[in-house]
């Protein structure tokens, strides 16, 4: 009994060892510029970018496949500051990806809601909750305001929320480029 326990113990160890090896080096780096795209990005992973998220189209910018004023969501604030960190020149937004909105959540009305779970399969961030034939809520600390939730909708039960302005949420609404220019 001792001698398998020992057996078992040493064979853990040892594949422990070799996993932990290969996981050092063999390690799939990513492209640093991918990453500094998409932490730029506003992470609603609404596809109005013509791409399933926010990852893929920063690849495809990195690459040189898309456009850098494809992303509604990160309006021109997010252009300016992918054109900085690429060299490229600033390109007002695509009106073909829609047009820049102020930051909203969604919120359901709980007395129209039937409990169809069309907004929770649509939702690409899992920010609704309920379950088949019982009311659906929204948590608005998940949600990105993407509006993926409303079309599916059979009920017109969502609306979505434009979020207040307060310290966390204020924009400059000018870019800090062009008021360093004018007091040049």
């Amino acid at each position: 009994m001792l001698a398998a326990i020992l057996v078992m113990a040493i064979g853990a160890v040892l594949l422990g060892a070799a996993l932990g090896y290969a996981a050092v080096r063999f390690k799939v780096a990513g492209d640093p510029l991918v990453e500094k795209i998409d932490a730029i990005l506003p992470q609603t992973q609404c596809g109005q970018c013509g791409y399933p998220g926010c990852k893929p189209y920063a690849e495809a910018v990195a690459k040189g496949e898309a456009e850098i004023n494809c992303c509604p969501p990160g309006g021109e604030e997010g252009i300016r500051k992918l054109a900085d960190l690429l060299g490229r020149e600033f390109k007002p937004l695509s009106g073909e990806h829609g047009i820049e909105k102020p930051k909203s959540v969604a919120f359901i009305d709980e007395q129209i809601c039937i409990g169809c779970t069309l907004c929770i399969q649509a939702c690409p961030v899992d920010a609704i909750v309920g379950a088949a034939k019982q009311m659906h809520t929204i948590v608005a600390a998940q949600c990105t305001g993407c509006e993926l939730c409303l079309p599916p909708c059979p009920v017109n039960c969502i609306l979505m929320i434009p979020l207040p302005e307060t310290i966390d949420t204020w924009k400059w609404k000018y870019p800090v480029i062009a008021i360093k220019a004018h007091h040049a």
